[in-house]
This record gives structure tokens, C-alpha cells and sequence, in this order.
């Protein structure tokens, strides 16, 4: 049976025998490997294209270590940092831009993302912040890209519907997360701490491209994959399917609140509100709009579901989503 090999596929090799780093190598083999149509007359090709990649890796692992990418950080903005992670070529730089005001490149080929990149994602009167990072491959994972998932408050992890190796995919990434000592957790789940250096993430799955020829299967293989452990959607950055139920879930997941304050006597500014934790208490809200509240405060006021309007409320009052709250110091 024929190759019948793509110009996509012949352009990938062409920067393979043109790579001068074994990093560059590998990337232009994970493209061959992404591009070379999958059938019994590639099934030699794709087995050679695999072995090298798997020699270069090898190659790489046993390289001394050296310290790379130090001192690389993003800024925090909004009421909640949201990492975009993934293998190669998965689709995250094109919901970046379908959802925020971001424009990273978008390619076709694998590891066109080198460097963070943020946008803010609007959701009802807040803002969250999605980082665009470079994919987490064997052996090519920079440490600061580690370090921005360690310090974010979100792990949005982007999978690829359109790929026959697609469990093969999460459970690389699944490693390369275990080896960062990141462990992951669901909504209502219950993580522990087992060793020194762990950090516990939240964390949910999007399935991208959903528009492609057997996504329905795949995203039924990843439910069963993941147990139900964490919330997982199914888009198409493409065609911009299931993109609005992204905010409301990234909001859920982040487990915030908003309350609104107001001046004794004036109107509230429901366009301004304040992000808390849940689980806040009045002290926390007060010290969140001003650092001299919590220590002046004498009372306050609660308008809220379920309360009587200005009902008075102590510190350790319990602050609920929706609370509008008046101070007096």
C-alpha cells in the first residue's frame, strides 16, 4: 500500500534533516508523526518515526542538568490565574484567542507556543486570566513553564478529539505533572500530601476539537479515562461550539465568590465586585476592601438571599456569592 504521504508531512521532515538541535529534532518528528496518514502502509514509517523520537528523548535524559528558563513569571490579574496545559498542537493558543483578548500564534504544527502569554476572559461583571504555555512534552518541558502551573489557582487542561493517541497523550502529561510533584483534583475531591515539595491543583478538561471526525467516540474513552474526577467540556475553538460554557465552569472551579459593598446611606456598585475565597468571613471581606477595615470595623450591614434587608451581622458572619454589604467603622 502506498505512503501517499502529505505535503504537511514532507514539510515536517524537511526541518528534521535540517535541525541542528536534538530539541529541534524531536519537534520535527512529532509533527512527522502528528501529519503521516495513519494506515498499514505507513505502519513501518510511523514505527521508525517513534524510535527516534524515543533515542533522542533518551539522548536528551541523560544530558547533565542545567538550569533553564529561571525567573520567567506572569503577573497576576483578575480574581483568578488559569493555566492552559497540554500535549503538542491540542488547540490552547486557539481558545486563547476565541476567548480572550489575546492574540497568540496559531499554528498547524506543533510547539508554536515558546513563551507565556495572558488574555482576560470575561465572565458576567469579572475578569479571569488564561496563560498560554508551551506544551508539556517529555523532555522539553522548561522548569519555568513548571513553575507558573505550580503557583496558578486553575489547571485547564486541553486535549486533543482529534487524535488516534489521544489517552496516550493525557497519560504523558499525567506523568509529567506526577514528576513536578502537581497532583490535580476535581471539584469536591479530596487530595493529600504525601511527600515534601507537593502541591495540590485544581483542575478541569477541555476537549477541543470537537468538530472532527470521531471527537464523539474519543470524548467517550476520555469520560472513562477520568473517572468523572474532574469537570471536562467538549468544544471546538474552530468552530466555537461549547465556548460559552467555558467562563461559568472556570468560575465553579475556581471556588470564589463575589460580594458588593456600599457606602451607609448610598447606592451599591454592582459593577465593582469582590472576589473572596469561599468560606470567607466578614473579617476577610473587610480586610480585602481596605487593609485598615478589619481593624476599625465595628459592624455591618447584609442585604442578601435568605436575609433580612440591613441585617446586622457579626464577624465571623459567613459571607455568601451575592452579598451586598455595608461597613461601619
Amino acid at each position: 500500500m502506498p505512503a501517499n504521504l502529505t505535503p504537511q508531512y514532507l514539510d515536517a521532515e524537511k526541518r528534521y534533516r535540517q535541525a541542528k538541535q536534538p530539541t529541534e529534532k524531536i519537534r520535527a518528528l512529532e509533527e512527522m508523526l502528528a501529519q503521516i496518514p495513519k494506515h498499514k502502509g505507513t505502519e513501518k514509517l510511523q514505527a521508525d518515526i517513534k524510535r527516534r523520537i524515543a533515542k533522542l528523548k533518551l539522548d536528551l535524559e541523560r544530558r547533565p542538568a542545567t538550569k533553564r528558563g529561571a525567573g520567567i513569571f506572569v503577573d497576576r490579574e483578575g480574581i483568578g490565574q488559569v493555566v492552559l496545559v497540554g500535549g503538542p498542537n491540542v488547540g490552547k493558543s486557539a481558545l486563547v484567542r476565541r476567548l480572550t483578548n489575546a492574540r497568540p500564534e496559531v499554528g498547524d504544527y506543533p510547539f508554536t507556543t515558546k513563551k507565556p502569554l495572558s488574555g482576560m476572559l470575561e465572565f458576567e461583571n469579572v475578569k479571569i486570566q488564561l496563560v498560554d504555555l508551551p506544551p508539556l512534552a517529555p523532555a522539553l518541558v522548561e522548569g519555568w513553564v513548571l513553575g507558573i502551573v505550580r503557583n496558578a489557582d486553575l489547571i485547564l487542561w486541553v486535549v486533543d478529539l482529534g487524535s488516534d493517541d489521544l489517552l496516550e497523550q493525557v497519560e504523558t502529561v499525567e506523568q509529567i505533572l506526577a514528576q513536578a510533584k502537581i497532583l490535580p483534583r476535581g471539584a469536591r475531591e479530596r487530595v493529600e500530601i504525601t511527600e515534601p515539595g507537593q502541591v495540590v491543583k485544581r483542575m478541569l478538561m477541555v476537549a477541543n476539537k470537537a468538530d472532527l471526525p470521531g471527537a464523539t467516540d474519543r470524548f467517550r474513552l476520555l469520560q472513562e479515562h477520568s473517572g468523572g474526577r474532574f469537570p471536562l467540556l467538549m468544544v471546538s475553538a474552530l468552530a466555537g461550539t461549547g465556548l460559552d460554557r467555558i467562563a461559568p465552569v472556570i468560575y465553579e472551579a475556581l471556588e470564589v465568590l463575589r460580594i458588593y459593598t456600599k457606602p451607609p446611606g448610598k447606592a451599591t456598585n454592582f459593577s465593582q465586585p469582590v472576589a473572596l475565597p469561599r468560606g470567607s468571613t466578614l473579617l476577610h471581606a473587610a480586610e480585602a476592601v481596605h487593609k485598615d477595615f478589619s481593624a476599625k470595623l465595628k459592624f455591618a450591614r447584609v442585604w442578601g438571599a435568605g436575609k433580612f434587608d440591613g441585617q446586622k451581622v457579626h464577624r465571623e458572619y459567613l459571607v455568601q456569592e451575592g452579598d451586598v454589604i455595608e461597613f461601619h467603622i
